[in-house]
Protein backbone atom coordinates (compact mmCIF):
# COMPACT_ATOMS: atom_id res chain seq x y z
CA UNK A 1 0.00 0.00 0.00
CA UNK A 2 1.24 3.86 -0.36
CA UNK A 3 0.68 6.14 2.46
CA UNK A 4 -2.90 7.38 0.70
CA UNK A 5 -4.15 3.87 0.78
CA UNK A 6 -2.79 3.19 4.09
CA UNK A 7 -4.85 6.02 5.84
CA UNK A 8 -7.71 4.99 3.91
CA UNK A 9 -7.50 1.64 4.97
CA UNK A 10 -7.38 2.73 8.37
CA UNK A 11 -10.23 4.70 8.39
CA UNK A 12 -12.37 1.68 6.67
CA UNK A 13 -11.73 -0.59 9.14
CA UNK A 14 -12.53 2.34 12.17
CA UNK A 15 -9.28 2.86 13.18
CA UNK A 16 -9.12 4.69 16.48
CA UNK A 17 -5.47 4.75 16.73
CA UNK A 18 -1.95 4.03 14.81
CA UNK A 19 0.54 1.48 16.54
CA UNK A 20 3.95 2.35 15.77
CA UNK A 21 6.23 -0.47 16.25
CA UNK A 22 10.17 -0.90 15.74
CA UNK A 23 12.51 -3.61 17.28
CA UNK A 24 15.26 -3.13 20.11
CA UNK A 25 18.88 -4.02 19.79
CA UNK A 26 18.74 -7.39 21.83
CA UNK A 27 15.69 -8.24 19.63
CA UNK A 28 12.25 -7.09 21.55
CA UNK A 29 9.26 -5.38 19.93
CA UNK A 30 8.65 -1.35 21.35
CA UNK A 31 6.15 0.60 20.33
CA UNK A 32 3.99 3.19 21.16
CA UNK A 33 0.46 5.14 19.65
CA UNK A 34 -0.18 7.72 17.73
CA UNK A 35 -3.76 8.84 17.62
CA UNK A 36 -4.98 8.27 13.98
CA UNK A 37 -5.69 11.37 13.20
CA UNK A 38 -1.90 12.06 13.92
CA UNK A 39 -0.74 10.06 11.10
CA UNK A 40 -0.65 11.61 8.04
CA UNK A 41 0.76 10.86 4.19
CA UNK A 42 4.03 13.12 5.15
CA UNK A 43 4.23 10.74 8.70
CA UNK A 44 5.81 7.91 6.39
CA UNK A 45 8.74 10.13 5.33
CA UNK A 46 9.05 12.79 8.15
CA UNK A 47 8.28 9.89 10.65
CA UNK A 48 7.78 10.35 14.48
CA UNK A 49 10.20 11.28 17.21
CA UNK A 50 11.31 9.48 20.44
CA UNK A 51 14.18 9.20 22.80
CA UNK A 52 17.01 6.90 21.63
CA UNK A 53 18.73 6.50 24.84
CA UNK A 54 15.78 4.43 26.03
CA UNK A 55 16.10 1.69 24.16
CA UNK A 56 18.35 -1.16 25.08
CA UNK A 57 21.85 -1.07 23.27
CA UNK A 58 21.07 2.30 21.09
CA UNK A 59 21.98 5.95 22.03
CA UNK A 60 23.43 8.16 24.43
CA UNK A 61 21.48 10.73 26.52
CA UNK A 62 23.18 13.59 24.79
CA UNK A 63 22.24 12.17 21.12
CA UNK A 64 18.76 10.71 22.33
CA UNK A 65 16.47 11.80 19.43
CA UNK A 66 15.42 9.53 16.87
CA UNK A 67 12.82 9.24 13.98
CA UNK A 68 10.55 6.17 13.69
CA UNK A 69 8.95 5.97 10.10
CA UNK A 70 6.38 3.87 9.05
CA UNK A 71 6.81 1.44 6.41
CA UNK A 72 3.40 1.59 4.41
CA UNK A 73 3.90 -1.64 2.92
CA UNK A 74 3.51 -3.50 6.72
CA UNK A 75 -0.21 -1.86 7.79
CA UNK A 76 -2.63 -4.46 9.09
CA UNK A 77 -4.92 -3.90 11.45
CA UNK A 78 -3.94 -5.32 15.25
CA UNK A 79 -5.97 -8.63 16.72
CA UNK A 80 -4.80 -7.78 19.97
CA UNK A 81 -5.73 -4.26 20.74
CA UNK A 82 -9.00 -3.51 22.09
CA UNK A 83 -10.14 -0.31 20.29
CA UNK A 84 -9.45 -0.81 16.58
CA UNK A 85 -5.91 -0.04 15.96
CA UNK A 86 -4.15 0.12 12.73
CA UNK A 87 -0.37 -1.47 13.38
CA UNK A 88 2.48 0.01 11.16
CA UNK A 89 6.22 -1.72 11.84
CA UNK A 90 8.96 0.93 11.20
CA UNK A 91 12.18 1.45 10.29
CA UNK A 92 14.53 3.67 13.04
CA UNK A 93 16.65 7.37 11.56
CA UNK A 94 18.38 9.99 12.21
CA UNK A 95 16.60 13.20 13.02
CA UNK A 96 19.32 15.46 11.18
CA UNK A 97 20.66 13.44 8.42
CA UNK A 98 17.81 11.30 8.37
CA UNK A 99 19.79 8.39 7.26
CA UNK A 100 19.17 4.71 8.43
CA UNK A 101 20.31 4.12 11.88
CA UNK A 102 22.70 1.45 11.98
CA UNK A 103 21.94 -0.45 15.22
CA UNK A 104 18.34 -0.64 13.60
CA UNK A 105 17.71 -4.85 13.01
CA UNK A 106 15.48 -4.47 10.42
CA UNK A 107 17.92 -1.74 8.61
CA UNK A 108 20.63 -4.45 8.66
CA UNK A 109 18.42 -7.09 7.22
CA UNK A 110 17.38 -4.38 4.69
CA UNK A 111 20.97 -3.69 3.68
CA UNK A 112 21.53 -7.90 4.06
CA UNK A 113 18.85 -7.89 0.90
CA UNK A 114 20.33 -5.03 -1.41
CA UNK A 115 23.88 -6.53 -0.79
CA UNK A 116 22.79 -9.95 -2.14
CA UNK A 117 21.36 -8.64 -5.31
CA UNK A 118 24.55 -6.15 -5.40
CA UNK A 119 26.86 -9.45 -5.90
CA UNK A 120 24.46 -10.70 -8.71
CA UNK A 121 24.38 -14.20 -6.94
CA UNK A 122 20.32 -13.92 -6.41
CA UNK A 123 17.73 -11.88 -6.05
CA UNK A 124 15.69 -13.05 -3.10
CA UNK A 125 17.00 -15.18 -0.27
CA UNK A 126 13.84 -17.00 1.58
CA UNK A 127 13.37 -17.74 4.99
CA UNK A 128 11.54 -20.49 6.97
CA UNK A 129 11.93 -20.71 10.39
CA UNK A 130 10.11 -23.82 12.74
CA UNK A 131 9.86 -21.92 15.87
CA UNK A 132 9.60 -24.09 19.00
CA UNK A 133 8.31 -22.82 22.20
CA UNK A 134 6.91 -23.67 25.38
CA UNK A 135 3.31 -22.74 27.07
CA UNK A 136 2.72 -22.79 30.50
CA UNK A 137 0.57 -21.96 33.51
CA UNK A 138 2.34 -21.06 36.11
CA UNK A 139 5.84 -19.16 35.99
CA UNK A 140 7.94 -17.82 39.13
CA UNK A 141 11.51 -16.83 38.96
CA UNK A 142 13.44 -14.71 41.81
CA UNK A 143 17.81 -14.46 42.95
CA UNK A 144 18.53 -11.52 45.46
CA UNK A 145 22.31 -11.91 47.13
CA UNK A 146 21.18 -14.51 49.41
CA UNK A 147 18.29 -16.49 47.60
CA UNK A 148 17.54 -17.50 44.17
CA UNK A 149 14.34 -19.92 42.96
CA UNK A 150 12.45 -20.46 39.63
CA UNK A 151 9.81 -22.78 38.65
CA UNK A 152 7.59 -23.38 36.08
CA UNK A 153 4.71 -25.46 36.03
CA UNK A 154 2.53 -26.88 33.62
CA UNK A 155 -1.11 -29.56 33.73
CA UNK A 156 0.35 -31.38 31.10
CA UNK A 157 3.93 -31.77 33.35
CA UNK A 158 4.81 -35.26 33.77
CA UNK A 159 6.10 -33.81 37.02
CA UNK A 160 2.21 -33.63 37.96
CA UNK A 161 1.55 -37.00 37.60
CA UNK A 162 0.73 -37.27 41.50
CA UNK A 163 -0.78 -34.06 42.28
CA UNK A 164 -4.15 -33.67 43.93
CA UNK A 165 -6.36 -32.20 41.07
CA UNK A 166 -9.82 -33.16 42.33
CA UNK A 167 -9.45 -35.17 40.13
CA UNK A 168 -6.28 -35.65 38.33
CA UNK A 169 -7.30 -37.66 35.36
CA UNK A 170 -3.88 -38.73 34.40
CA UNK A 171 -2.74 -37.34 30.80
CA UNK A 172 0.50 -36.46 31.36
CA UNK A 173 3.01 -36.44 28.46
CA UNK A 174 5.69 -38.51 29.82
CA UNK A 175 9.38 -36.93 29.05
CA UNK A 176 10.61 -36.78 25.28
CA UNK A 177 7.27 -38.25 24.32
CA UNK A 178 4.97 -34.94 23.23
CA UNK A 179 5.84 -35.64 19.45
CA UNK A 180 3.16 -35.97 19.29
CA UNK A 181 0.14 -37.85 20.51
CA UNK A 182 -3.87 -36.99 20.32
CA UNK A 183 -5.87 -35.08 22.91
CA UNK A 184 -6.84 -35.80 25.88
CA UNK A 185 -2.90 -36.21 26.10
CA UNK A 186 -2.41 -33.35 23.90
CA UNK A 187 -4.44 -30.27 25.80
CA UNK A 188 -3.28 -27.51 23.95
CA UNK A 189 -4.71 -28.26 20.07
CA UNK A 190 -7.25 -25.16 20.50
CA UNK A 191 -4.98 -22.89 21.82
CA UNK A 192 -2.40 -23.63 19.17
CA UNK A 193 -4.98 -23.16 16.24
CA UNK A 194 -6.54 -20.35 17.95
CA UNK A 195 -2.42 -18.51 17.58
CA UNK A 196 -2.81 -19.57 14.14
CA UNK A 197 -5.98 -18.03 13.18
CA UNK A 198 -4.48 -14.76 14.69
CA UNK A 199 -0.89 -15.29 12.28
CA UNK A 200 -3.98 -15.61 9.77
CA UNK A 201 -5.78 -12.41 10.56
CA UNK A 202 -2.20 -10.54 10.08
CA UNK A 203 -1.54 -12.17 6.67
CA UNK A 204 1.10 -14.57 7.63
CA UNK A 205 1.00 -18.25 6.04
CA UNK A 206 1.48 -20.55 8.53
CA UNK A 207 1.90 -24.94 7.06
CA UNK A 208 1.58 -26.57 10.15
CA UNK A 209 1.08 -26.68 14.42
CA UNK A 210 1.84 -29.68 16.38
CA UNK A 211 3.01 -30.05 19.99
CA UNK A 212 6.79 -31.17 20.12
CA UNK A 213 8.91 -33.40 21.92
CA UNK A 214 8.72 -31.94 25.39
CA UNK A 215 6.61 -32.74 28.38
CA UNK A 216 4.79 -29.53 29.75
CA UNK A 217 3.21 -27.85 26.73
CA UNK A 218 6.19 -27.77 24.12
CA UNK A 219 4.56 -26.75 20.95
CA UNK A 220 5.65 -25.46 17.32
CA UNK A 221 3.95 -23.34 14.66
CA UNK A 222 5.72 -23.30 10.98
CA UNK A 223 5.68 -20.27 8.95
CA UNK A 224 5.95 -20.50 5.29
CA UNK A 225 8.76 -19.11 3.85
CA UNK A 226 9.17 -15.53 2.73
CA UNK A 227 12.03 -12.92 1.99
CA UNK A 228 14.54 -12.33 4.50
CA UNK A 229 13.29 -8.58 5.54
CA UNK A 230 9.46 -9.84 5.88
CA UNK A 231 10.27 -12.68 7.84
CA UNK A 232 11.73 -10.59 9.90
CA UNK A 233 8.59 -8.88 10.09
CA UNK A 234 6.57 -12.07 10.61
CA UNK A 235 8.76 -13.44 13.53
CA UNK A 236 7.99 -10.30 15.42
CA UNK A 237 4.64 -11.08 14.68
CA UNK A 238 4.35 -14.44 15.53
CA UNK A 239 6.02 -14.02 18.92
CA UNK A 240 3.56 -10.77 19.62
CA UNK A 241 0.76 -12.76 18.54
CA UNK A 242 1.23 -16.15 20.33
CA UNK A 243 1.95 -14.48 23.64
CA UNK A 244 -1.10 -12.75 23.67
CA UNK A 245 -2.66 -15.73 22.70
CA UNK A 246 -1.41 -17.48 25.65
CA UNK A 247 -2.43 -14.54 28.21
CA UNK A 248 -6.03 -14.69 26.91
CA UNK A 249 -6.50 -18.19 28.94
CA UNK A 250 -4.53 -17.42 31.45
CA UNK A 251 -1.20 -19.17 29.99
CA UNK A 252 2.31 -17.82 29.28
CA UNK A 253 4.44 -18.93 26.04
CA UNK A 254 8.05 -18.51 26.48
CA UNK A 255 10.78 -18.85 24.07
CA UNK A 256 13.38 -19.14 26.16
CA UNK A 257 15.55 -22.43 24.67
CA UNK A 258 15.99 -24.35 28.04
CA UNK A 259 13.53 -23.33 30.63
CA UNK A 260 13.04 -27.06 31.74
CA UNK A 261 15.99 -29.45 32.76
CA UNK A 262 16.06 -33.54 31.45
CA UNK A 263 14.14 -32.65 28.37
CA UNK A 264 14.34 -31.45 25.04
CA UNK A 265 14.77 -27.37 24.85
CA UNK A 266 13.28 -25.49 21.93
CA UNK A 267 15.11 -24.56 19.12
CA UNK A 268 14.38 -22.59 15.33
CA UNK A 269 15.09 -24.68 12.82
CA UNK A 270 15.87 -22.16 9.43
CA UNK A 271 15.35 -22.96 6.21
CA UNK A 272 17.17 -21.27 3.64
CA UNK A 273 17.39 -21.03 -0.64
CA UNK A 274 18.60 -18.24 -2.60
CA UNK A 275 16.76 -17.67 -6.14
CA UNK A 276 17.18 -15.35 -8.81
CA UNK A 277 14.61 -14.45 -11.70
CA UNK A 278 12.16 -16.36 -10.36
CA UNK A 279 13.93 -19.49 -10.38
CA UNK A 280 15.83 -21.44 -7.24
CA UNK A 281 19.45 -21.59 -7.18
CA UNK A 282 19.95 -24.65 -4.85
CA UNK A 283 18.89 -27.05 -6.96
CA UNK A 284 21.37 -29.30 -8.83
CA UNK A 285 22.88 -32.90 -9.44
CA UNK A 286 25.25 -33.03 -6.54
CA UNK A 287 24.70 -34.67 -2.98
CA UNK A 288 20.98 -34.81 -1.85
CA UNK A 289 19.88 -32.55 -5.24
CA UNK A 290 21.58 -29.84 -4.31
CA UNK A 291 23.45 -27.44 -6.39
CA UNK A 292 27.41 -26.68 -6.20
CA UNK A 293 26.44 -23.58 -4.99
CA UNK A 294 24.09 -24.29 -2.20
CA UNK A 295 27.13 -26.77 -1.14
CA UNK A 296 29.47 -23.75 -1.07
CA UNK A 297 26.36 -21.69 0.53
CA UNK A 298 26.51 -24.66 3.14
CA UNK A 299 29.87 -24.29 3.71
CA UNK A 300 30.11 -20.84 4.46
CA UNK A 301 27.67 -21.14 6.98
CA UNK A 302 29.54 -24.45 8.62
CA UNK A 303 32.64 -22.13 8.56
CA UNK A 304 31.49 -19.42 10.38
CA UNK A 305 28.57 -20.54 12.27
CA UNK A 306 31.03 -19.87 15.59
CA UNK A 307 30.68 -16.45 15.09
CA UNK A 308 26.68 -16.38 13.62
CA UNK A 309 26.06 -18.20 16.79
CA UNK A 310 26.45 -14.88 18.76
CA UNK A 311 23.38 -13.95 16.86
CA UNK A 312 21.56 -17.12 16.15
CA UNK A 313 21.92 -18.20 20.14
CA UNK A 314 22.37 -14.86 21.46
CA UNK A 315 21.22 -16.29 25.45
CA UNK A 316 23.91 -17.59 28.28
CA UNK A 317 20.45 -20.16 28.13
CA UNK A 318 20.89 -21.00 24.82
CA UNK A 319 23.64 -22.93 25.44
CA UNK A 320 21.97 -25.47 27.79
CA UNK A 321 20.27 -26.58 24.72
CA UNK A 322 23.58 -26.54 23.05
CA UNK A 323 25.43 -29.64 25.07
CA UNK A 324 27.18 -31.83 23.29
CA UNK A 325 26.04 -36.13 23.47
CA UNK A 326 22.60 -35.26 23.46
CA UNK A 327 19.84 -34.41 20.43
CA UNK A 328 20.27 -30.24 19.97
CA UNK A 329 23.18 -30.10 16.27
CA UNK A 330 26.05 -29.25 17.89
CA UNK A 331 28.45 -30.80 15.30
CA UNK A 332 28.97 -28.77 12.47
CA UNK A 333 28.29 -31.22 9.73
CA UNK A 334 25.73 -31.79 7.20
CA UNK A 335 23.46 -34.67 5.87
CA UNK A 336 20.01 -35.52 3.86
CA UNK A 337 17.76 -36.54 6.13
CA UNK A 338 20.23 -36.99 9.23
CA UNK A 339 18.46 -34.54 12.06
CA UNK A 340 21.44 -34.91 14.15
CA UNK A 341 23.32 -32.83 11.59
CA UNK A 342 24.05 -28.59 12.05
CA UNK A 343 22.71 -28.52 8.44
CA UNK A 344 19.67 -30.84 6.88
CA UNK A 345 19.02 -31.22 2.94
CA UNK A 346 15.00 -31.80 3.50
CA UNK A 347 14.30 -34.80 1.14
CA UNK A 348 10.24 -34.95 1.19
CA UNK A 349 10.23 -33.42 -2.47
CA UNK A 350 12.28 -33.74 -5.34
CA UNK A 351 10.76 -29.91 -6.83
CA UNK A 352 13.38 -27.97 -7.41
CA UNK A 353 11.80 -25.36 -5.89
CA UNK A 354 11.64 -27.42 -2.46
CA UNK A 355 15.60 -27.54 -2.47
CA UNK A 356 16.79 -26.14 0.57
CA UNK A 357 19.18 -26.17 3.56
CA UNK A 358 17.75 -26.47 7.15
CA UNK A 359 20.19 -24.62 9.52
CA UNK A 360 19.42 -26.55 12.70
CA UNK A 361 21.69 -24.85 15.62
CA UNK A 362 19.86 -21.22 15.96
CA UNK A 363 17.17 -21.18 18.43
CA UNK A 364 13.80 -18.89 19.10
CA UNK A 365 15.34 -16.68 21.75
CA UNK A 366 17.24 -14.72 18.73
CA UNK A 367 16.64 -11.24 16.79
CA UNK A 368 15.09 -12.89 13.50
CA UNK A 369 16.19 -9.77 11.45
CA UNK A 370 19.71 -10.07 12.55
CA UNK A 371 19.93 -13.91 12.64
CA UNK A 372 19.07 -14.22 8.98
CA UNK A 373 21.29 -11.43 7.89
CA UNK A 374 24.10 -13.49 9.58
CA UNK A 375 23.45 -16.57 7.89
CA UNK A 376 22.70 -15.11 4.49
CA UNK A 377 26.23 -13.21 5.04
CA UNK A 378 27.73 -16.64 6.21
CA UNK A 379 26.08 -18.60 3.01
CA UNK A 380 27.41 -15.57 0.56
CA UNK A 381 31.01 -15.18 1.37
CA UNK A 382 31.13 -19.54 1.44
CA UNK A 383 29.69 -19.04 -2.47
CA UNK A 384 32.38 -16.39 -3.45
CA UNK A 385 35.13 -17.79 -1.97
CA UNK A 386 33.86 -21.19 -3.01
CA UNK A 387 34.25 -22.57 0.33
CA UNK A 388 34.06 -26.36 0.73
CA UNK A 389 31.10 -28.13 2.75
CA UNK A 390 32.78 -30.89 3.69
CA UNK A 391 32.00 -34.65 2.77
CA UNK A 392 28.21 -35.37 3.97
CA UNK A 393 27.74 -36.81 7.70
CA UNK A 394 25.11 -39.61 6.97
CA UNK A 395 25.69 -41.57 10.61
CA UNK A 396 24.16 -41.40 13.41
CA UNK A 397 26.31 -38.18 14.54
CA UNK A 398 26.18 -39.40 18.42
CA UNK A 399 26.83 -42.87 17.58
CA UNK A 400 30.27 -41.85 16.50
CA UNK A 401 33.64 -42.25 19.25
CA UNK A 402 35.98 -39.29 19.76
CA UNK A 403 38.68 -40.71 17.05
CA UNK A 404 35.44 -40.21 14.37
CA UNK A 405 34.45 -36.69 16.02
CA UNK A 406 37.44 -35.02 16.26
CA UNK A 407 37.57 -33.77 13.11
CA UNK A 408 33.93 -32.26 12.98
CA UNK A 409 33.67 -28.56 14.18
CA UNK A 410 31.42 -27.63 16.84
CA UNK A 411 29.39 -25.05 17.97
CA UNK A 412 30.70 -22.65 20.67
CA UNK A 413 30.07 -24.18 24.30
CA UNK A 414 28.81 -20.59 25.94
CA UNK A 415 27.80 -17.13 24.38
CA UNK A 416 30.61 -16.03 25.94
CA UNK A 417 33.04 -18.33 23.67
CA UNK A 418 30.30 -17.56 20.52
CA UNK A 419 30.79 -13.36 20.89
CA UNK A 420 34.61 -14.27 21.35
CA UNK A 421 34.22 -16.00 17.98
CA UNK A 422 32.44 -13.12 16.72
CA UNK A 423 35.24 -10.57 17.88
CA UNK A 424 37.80 -12.77 15.60
CA UNK A 425 35.42 -13.94 12.60
CA UNK A 426 33.28 -10.62 11.06
CA UNK A 427 34.73 -9.33 8.03
CA UNK A 428 32.02 -11.91 6.13
CA UNK A 429 29.89 -9.67 8.18
CA UNK A 430 30.61 -6.42 6.75
CA UNK A 431 30.39 -6.52 3.35
CA UNK A 432 28.11 -4.03 1.65
CA UNK A 433 28.25 -2.10 5.09
CA UNK A 434 25.13 -5.01 6.42
CA UNK A 435 26.88 -5.07 9.64
CA UNK A 436 28.78 -2.15 10.70
CA UNK A 437 32.33 -2.25 13.28
CA UNK A 438 30.05 -0.42 15.77
CA UNK A 439 27.02 -2.52 15.71
CA UNK A 440 30.00 -5.88 15.85
CA UNK A 441 31.54 -3.85 18.98
CA UNK A 442 27.92 -3.19 20.57
CA UNK A 443 26.58 -6.57 20.55
CA UNK A 444 29.77 -7.76 22.03
CA UNK A 445 30.14 -5.24 24.71
CA UNK A 446 26.30 -4.99 25.90
CA UNK A 447 26.11 -9.09 26.15
CA UNK A 448 29.32 -9.39 27.94
CA UNK A 449 27.69 -6.48 30.51
CA UNK A 450 24.32 -6.98 30.44
CA UNK A 451 24.14 -11.06 30.22
CA UNK A 452 27.48 -12.82 30.32
CA UNK A 453 28.55 -11.16 33.64
CA UNK A 454 25.51 -11.16 35.40
CA UNK A 455 24.97 -14.74 35.09
CA UNK A 456 28.52 -15.19 35.41
CA UNK A 457 28.44 -13.68 38.89
CA UNK A 458 25.51 -15.27 40.37
CA UNK A 459 25.36 -19.01 42.14
CA UNK A 460 22.83 -21.40 41.46
CA UNK A 461 21.11 -23.58 43.46
CA UNK A 462 22.67 -26.63 41.81
CA UNK A 463 26.28 -25.02 42.49
CA UNK A 464 24.79 -25.50 46.42
CA UNK A 465 24.03 -29.36 46.24
CA UNK A 466 27.42 -30.24 44.27
CA UNK A 467 29.60 -27.22 46.28
CA UNK A 468 28.40 -26.55 49.87
CA UNK A 469 30.14 -29.13 51.78
CA UNK A 470 33.42 -29.12 50.21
Amino acid sequence: MKPKEVIEFAKKHGAVMADLKFMDFPGLWQHFSVPLAQLKESSFEEGFGFDGSSIRGWQPIHASDMLVIPDPQTAVMDPVMQHPTLSLICNIADPITKEAYSRDPRNIARKAEAYLKSTGIGDAAYFGPEAEFFIFDDVRFSQDEHSSMHSVDSAEGFWNSGRPENPNLGYKLRYKEGYFPASPSDSLQDLRTEMVLALQAVGLLVEAQHHEVATAGQAEIDLRFAPLVQMGDNLMWFKYLLKNAARKHGKTVTFMPKPIFGDNGSGMHVHTSIWKDGKPLFAGGEYGGLSTLALHFIGGVIKHAPAVCAFTNPTTNSYRRLVPGFEAPVNLAYSSRNRSAAVRIPMYSASPSDKRAEIRFPDPSCNGYLSFAALLMAGLDGIQKKLPAGAPLDKDIYGLNPEELRDVPKTPGSLEESLGCLEKDHEFLLKGDVFTSDVIDTWIEYKMRAEVNPVRMRPTPWEFALYFDC
